[in-house]
């Protein structure tokens, strides 16, 4: 599939805009990219509900879990480069964290959301990093690892992060400086500096009744980035394939995850990454999603800032990516429904 980019302005600006007038965003940006170039870049609206400050081309604004797809990418380039497979245990490079039944969690349970570690018994300040590391690794599992999936809100970060200081020797928000953003350009942070709040867009709560800059990370979604070659067709292949997939023990509805990576769950009553069975990525809450389709080789992502009562991508991201893929693929998505129905 190759879009055309006056075809693709005309389908999905009309949309983009239709987000602002009729379905309450306040400020938005989305950015969609094929074969490493940018096609369409969007943003609108404004940074602050008084809408004083509109939010422009150098607008941030935070994403929330889609920053675990960038984070995963992280780890899965450290075991890359490492040599280590998903297969080993975890214990094997934190020793710590076998306690309390976890020695032979591996690594792809962790990434998979399959390790029982989405809560913590201890209750632990989110702000103390090492606190929280210290409570998970006397965590006991809240089922037997690799038996059952669900979703790890608030431990996922800490875990994979712990993981690459363990191999890498550096924290997650350090390796993607070093290896991604810094050669790379890219205006992303895991850690924001204080020197550029400045540049953020407010965050607004979800409310109920109302139905950043773009994300250049996931154009590289054949393993290269601007002729750089990062991950190996093994490493792809791990954010490609399932590893968990069926009823989430959180969510409560099916969802599936490969290697940190989100994938349509095979029973989902809607897909939100595309046609294509490779599609991975991320979604944040409230509205913000992001993913590759290597197939294809297209990059997406949708941000905002005022958020819904949502964990997974709602309607107005949705039917972007509906529209991005209907030329030819009329039923690509029929499962999207759109929100004026």
């Amino acid at each position: 599939m190759r879009f055309k980019v006056e075809e693709l302005q005309e389908r999905i600006a009309p949309l983009f805009q239709e987000n602002f007038q009729r379905f309450g965003e306040l400020g938005a940006a989305l950015s969609i990219w094929q074969n490493g170039e940018p096609l369409l870049d969007l943003h609108g609206g404004f940074r602050d509900s008084k809408r004083e400050q509109a939010w422009t081309e150098h607008t941030i604004v935070l994403v929330w879990s889609a920053t675990k797809g960038i984070g995963s990418a992280c780890l899965l380039h450290a075991l890359q480069e490492n040599k280590i497979k998903i297969d080993r245990r975890v214990s094997e490079f934190w020793p710590e964290f076998g306690q309390a039944g976890k020695i032979d969690v591996t690594i792809a349970q962790l990434v998979s959301h399959s390790a029982g570690l989405c809560a913590l018994d201890e209750n632990v300040e989110l702000t103390d990093y090492e606190a929280v590391i210290r409570a998970l690794e006397k965590q006991m599992p809240l089922w037997r690892p690799g038996s059952a999936h669900g979703y790890h809100a608030r431990t996922f970060g800490f875990l994979i992060d712990e993981l690459v200081r363990r191999v890498a020797e550096t924290s997650i928000s350090k390796y993607w400086r070093t290896i991604f953003a810094g050669p790379l350009t890219l205006d992303f942070w895991i850690g924001l500096p204080d020197e550029l709040n400045s540049r953020c867009a407010a965050i607004y709560p979800g409310k109920a009744g109302i139905p950043p800059e773009p994300v250049k990370f996931y154009s590289g979604n054949r393993g290269e980035i601007d002729g750089r070659k990062f991950f190996t067709s093994d490493t792809l292949k791990l954010m490609t394939t399932k590893i968990s997939d069926g009823l989430d023990r959180v969510f409560e509805i099916p969802t599936a995850f490969s290697a940190g990576l989100m994938k349509d769950a095979a029973k989902a009553e809607r897909r939100l990454f595309g046609p294509s069975t490779n599609a991975f990525g991320h979604p944040g809450a409230g509205g913000s999603h992001a993913f590759a389709d290597p197939e294809n080789k297209i990059g997406f992502a949708y941000l905002i800032n005022q958020m819904e009562q949502s964990v997974l991508p709602n309607e107005k991201s949705l039917r972007l990516v509906n529209a991005m893929y209907a030329e030819g693929h009329a039923e690509a998505c029929p499962s999207i429904i759109h929100p004026s129905s």
